[in-house]
């Protein structure tokens, strides 16, 4: 066996072992978080070509679109909680972990600015992303370290941000190194906008949640293997590329919706 094939197969293995080491419920239901996400987002695409308001008139695209990002930050804590335990099993947590949650989150949170820097140009300096899901997430990964070992505890702390966030919307600040916490100006105006109070609630309840179900990094309850019927299957291959398609899915809207729209003479 030469070189390169020695390596071709090394991969194969850690991908296969990599694979097996997944949660296919955890992955499938961030599949379809992700189908959430590109449905609201050609809703959304819709109304920024000028078809359609029912994204913002429709009070059911609210809810959507809570629901969504919900779910996504949920599985974020989930995921965090299962990692940690599996990492701490068979060494002593400390600074090592903790270095590894921040260079994580500073990956995500840099993919983020890169987020930043497109709408810039799209959008202009008012409609930017400044803070939006993926500083979000990579900013809770750096943090959630010192909460990633608690159950309970982060449920009474999601709550008390939970209900902090809801204070902080009643009113408005000239604080605006503070809006990535949840300070907004006066006539804030933003298309993805997720504040560290209260999202980062969230964050804590699914590393609750995590901590409950997946106790040491195994699963703690009885679950189907769904894996071969064919839709869970695409979601579960969806939701362990959920960057990727993140970052890919509205430039592949926008190609998609610009010539049709242009063929039917509605741009």
């Amino acid at each position: 066996m030469n070189a390169s094939l020695a390596l071709d197969y090394v991969k194969r293995r850690w991908r296969a072992a990599a694979q097996a080491s997944r949660f296919g419920e955890v992955d499938a239901l961030r599949g379809v978080a992700i189908v959430m996400m590109v449905v609201y987002h050609f809703v959304y695409d819709l109304y920024f070509f000028g078809i359609t308001d029912m994204v913002f008139t429709n009070p059911f695209w609210f809810y959507f679109q809570r629901v969504t990002a919900s779910t996504f930050i949920l599985l974020v804590g989930l995921s965090l909680a299962i990692s940690y335990q599996r990492s701490i099993r068979h060494r002593p947590p400390g600074p090592w972990l903790w270095w590894r949650y921040v260079q994580r989150g500073a990956r995500i949170f840099g993919w983020g600015l890169v987020i930043s820097l497109a709408t810039y140009l799209a959008l202009g300096p008012q409609l930017f992303i400044r803070f939006g899901i993926l500083h979000f997430i990579g900013t809770s990964v750096a943090l959630a370290y010192p909460f990633l070992r608690f159950r309970w505890l982060n449920v009474v702390l999601g709550v008390l941000l939970t209900i902090g966030g809801k204070i902080l919307q009643r009113y408005t600040f000239d604080l605006p190194w503070l809006v990535w916490l949840g300070f907004e100006p006066a006539g804030h105006v933003y298309v993805d906008y997720f504040p560290m109070i209260p999202w980062f609630g969230a964050v804590l309840f699914g590393i609750a949640a995590g901590n409950l179900l997946f106790r040491q990094g195994e699963r703690n309850y009885t679950f189907p293997d769904l894996s071969r019927w064919k839709p869970v299957g695409l979601l579960e291959a969806m939701g362990r590329r959920s960057l990727p398609i993140y970052l890919l899915h509205q430039p592949a809207l926008f190609a998609i919706l610009i010539p049709i729209l242009w063929l039917l003479g509605l741009l």
